[in-house]
């Protein structure tokens, strides 16, 4: 198949709209649904993602993308008994296969971004991780294929809409990319960089040269995501997954903060209160995410406050003071953080530092490199100049 019809492009006020090939044939085939404009942007993108983390870590991969932007990604570790239950997988009674936890993680980390999100998993789509695929809100998913099983399983998904895409793992674009902007053709060459090269450490200009083998494997992971992270971008990992990406932002500070309250929001949802929050038998699993996120923030009253209360938990919790948030935030370690450029100021690493930030790969070139080094100096943090800019739009 060389060419296939959409419904419409990015609103359904851009018709016509197809994806085709120039040369050859499409390298995906759809075995379930009718993909759009948007979900296979995420498609192919998150595609790209998770086959590179599988080779530079040898480990099965999944991502969770949104509006062509990662809301999670991560390798495929087991889960601990804790990330079991905040990500809500702890009733399932089949053994998680690799390729079903590193979906679990990927999803989990920011389960608000993820929602209605579309899925690319590194290996073959078995049973247990489309049982868990089949109960959340997402558009669809790409894999290089799909068990008997879990076919049927994604099939009774969305009545029968789940959109569901098998790819060829063995196809290679072009070395040459397209894309049209105001009908101008715009032209270049695919960002072919590996970010698992050991190169990428070599120049550390921090007192603190000491990376250990997880924070090299999680700073590859940051930045293998921030290449197809709509940018600017910074990506907190930790433990083999995301948790806190973002996206997209002007200016690089409201980036590392943006990126470090998702990571904070992930660990308070670690803490003993939220985890035991007494929620009301039957509360759809949308709402239960936004009540914690609600919780956890500095609107918590909006689900605590007498007659609101009633609507999420069989009795009142009490809420999650802010000394008990900035003690718990201060116990999360070992987090690393990669920038797809540059930190402008020593700004950004006060704020990863709040976060539990000990690791750092970005490119370097600032004029305030020397700021930024001194700031990391203050806390003991190591840093690598990876002198890789990894812009994506």
């Amino acid at each position: 198949m060389k060419e296939l019809a959409l419904k419409y492009g990015c609103n359904p006020n851009q018709k016509p709209s197809r994806i085709y090939m120039e040369e050859g044939e499409l390298p995906i085939e759809v075995l379930n649904g009718r993909p759009g404009y948007i979900n296979l942007l995420d498609a192919l993108n998150s595609w790209q993602l998770v086959r590179e983390l599988k080779q530079a870590t040898d480990l099965p991969a999944a991502a969770s993308f949104k509006h062509v932007s990662p809301a999670g990604a991560a390798v495929g570790l087991p889960l601990s008994d804790t990330l079991r239950k905040i990500y809500f997988v702890d009733d399932i009674q089949q053994e998680l296969s690799p390729i079903a936890s590193a979906y679990v993680r990927a999803r989990g980390a920011d389960r608000m971004s993820s929602y209605g999100d579309f899925v690319a998993l590194s290996d073959t789509c078995d049973a247990v991780t489309a049982t868990i695929l089949k109960r959340e809100v997402s558009d669809g998913v790409i894999a290089p294929d799909f068990t008997e099983e879990a076919l049927q399983i994604l099939r009774e998904k969305r009545k029968g809409t789940y959109n569901v895409i098998r790819i060829d793992p063995d196809y290679r674009p072009a070395p040459i990319e397209r894309k049209q902007v105001f009908g101008i053709t715009f032209e270049q060459g695919r960002n072919e960089i590996r970010l698992d090269d050991p190169a990428l450490f070599s120049d550390i200009p921090t007192r603190n040269k000491t990376f250990s083998a997880e924070a090299r494997r999680d700073l590859t992971i940051a930045l293998i995501t921030l290449k197809y992270t709509q940018s600017n971008s910074v990506c907190y990992v930790k433990d083999g997954q995301a948790i806190g990406i973002g996206a997209g932002q002007q200016s690089r500070i409201h980036c590392t903060r943006l990126a470090g309250n998702k990571a904070d929001t992930w660990w308070l949802r670690q803490h003993p209160k939220v985890m035991n929050l007494p929620f009301v038998d039957g509360i759809r699993r949308a709402d239960r995410d936004n009540t914690i996120d609600i919780y956890i923030g500095d609107e918590c009253d909006d689900v605590l406050r007498e007659g609101a209360w009633q609507q999420f938990f069989k009795h009142q919790p009490e809420p999650l003071t802010r000394e008990e948030k900035r003690q718990w935030i201060a116990q999360n370690r070992g987090v690393c953080l990669g920038s797809d450029a540059f930190f402008p100021f020593g700004d950004n690493i006060e704020r990863a530092h709040k976060s539990g930030v000990q690791y750092i790969a970005q490119a370097g070139g600032s004029v305030r490199d020397d700021h930024v080094i001194m700031t990391c100096d203050k806390y003991d943090i190591a840093m690598a100049f990876t002198h890789v800019r990894l812009f994506h739009h």
